[in-house]
């Protein structure tokens, strides 16, 4: 049995996302898994992992905080002496990929998105690609959610071995194909967190102009509040604009009632599983123009592709979609459940992982 280490900074996107992964590893090597705790970790122990409790500052640019991470992903390489390593967005890609180099140990890093720090030009953007290259640079395999990403970092940095991957996958057993629900009323659906990059002013501008001109639309709204919303999302809730249900952990039941998923972020995507798991359920989609998000759209086939940042094109995006017939809306959803089985199958990822895995481990 192979010794591995998973490096990542959320237990429900491990589990959400890379789960049948995870399972597979469990299933023929010994697992550990670095992580801050949360609602989640008790799954991936029954699972069969072994937690290592790990504070991560998400979105934090403190230096001293992000050295005390480094510090102890070196200790828990040295305390486990894993056979390979996984790492799992920005941090664990940068501070794991150093303490891997550092211990002279494989490991295999995913590009979940380059984050607004590579997003603009300007002093940070330098120092996160001078981080890259230096954790990057004895990388086993470098895998990439989407080729933008890829051409980006192959431009500035040197890296030997890379591939790219469907994004995390949807599990199509999972994320079956739902019936269409009929259309006395069209629901929408918005799945993120609540911030500025995600796009929900657009969202909110769109159901304000939309939910006035077509009364029989309702406007739903899933996620944390990660920014300050809340005044904001209360006001419209009580004046009938929205409905926002905070942050759940069954999507599904809200997939099955509604006939559209808008995702208007301009946030740096790798490759968004919200859509992928939308278009999985047979539902239309609307989303920006913007690499992570346009691969899982064919324009007018379906969903719809609108421009960043703007409420305007999104609300024509709307309003179109609610000109079609009932027969056109469902086939629409239909196409996107084709593409997902085509071309996002999550079992490809897992194939991939176990691939370079058993490169390095010779098992």
């Amino acid at each position: 049995m192979a010794r591995i280490l998973i490096l990542a900074n959320s237990d429900i996107g491990l589990y959400k996302f890379r789960k049948e992964l995870v399972e597979k590893l469990v299933m023929e090597n010994e697992v550990y898994v670095s992580l801050p705790y949360g609602d989640f970790t008790t799954k991936l122990e029954e699972i069969g992992c072994k937690l290592i409790n790990t504070a991560i500052s998400r979105r934090g640019t403190n230096p001293i905080t992000d050295l005390k991470l480094l510090t102890n992903y070196i200790k828990i390489i040295r305390n486990i002496k894993p056979d390979v390593v996984l790492t799992y967005t920005i941090k664990p890609n940068v501070y794991g990929g150093l303490a891997c180099r550092i211990n002279d140990i494989p490991f295999l890093a995913n590009i979940t998105g380059l984050g607004s720090a590579l997003e603009n030009r300007g002093l940070l953007q330098k120092v996160t690609l001078f981080l890259y290259r230096a954790s990057l640079k004895k990388a086993s395999c470098v895998f990439f959610q989407n080729k933008e990403n890829k051409e980006f970092l192959l431009k500035n940095i040197s890296i030997s071995n890379y591939r790219l991957l469907p994004g995390s996958g949807v599990n199509i057993e999972d994320y079956s194909l739902l019936e269409y629900p009929p259309q006395d009323n069209i629901n929408f659906l918005f799945i993120a967190r609540i911030m500025k990059e995600k796009g929900i002013d657009q969202y909110l501008e769109a159901a304000e102009y939309i939910k006035g001109k077509y009364p029989n639309t309702t406007f739903h709204i899933l996620g944390p509040c990660e920014d300050a919303y809340e005044g904001e999302l209360e006001m419209m809730q009580e004046k009938g604009i929205i409905q926002y249900h905070g942050m759940q952990s069954d999507v599904k039941k809200f997939q099955r009632l509604s006939h559209c998923t808008i995702h208007p972020t301009y946030y740096p995507e790798g490759m968004s599983n919200v859509l992928l798991e939308s278009a999985a359920s047979g539902r239309p989609i609307i989303t920006t123009n913007r690499s992570g998000c346009r691969e899982i759209v064919d324009d007018g086939i379906n969903g719809y592709i609108v421009k960043q940042k703007n409420g305007k094109d999104l609300i024509e995006k709307v309003e179109k979609f609610l000109n079609l017939d009932y027969e056109a809306k469902r086939k629409m959803g239909l196409q996107g459940r084709g593409k997902v089985e085509r071309d996002f199958n999550r079992q490809n990822v897992v194939d991939a992982y176990s691939k370079e895995i058993k490169k390095i481990t010779n098992k």
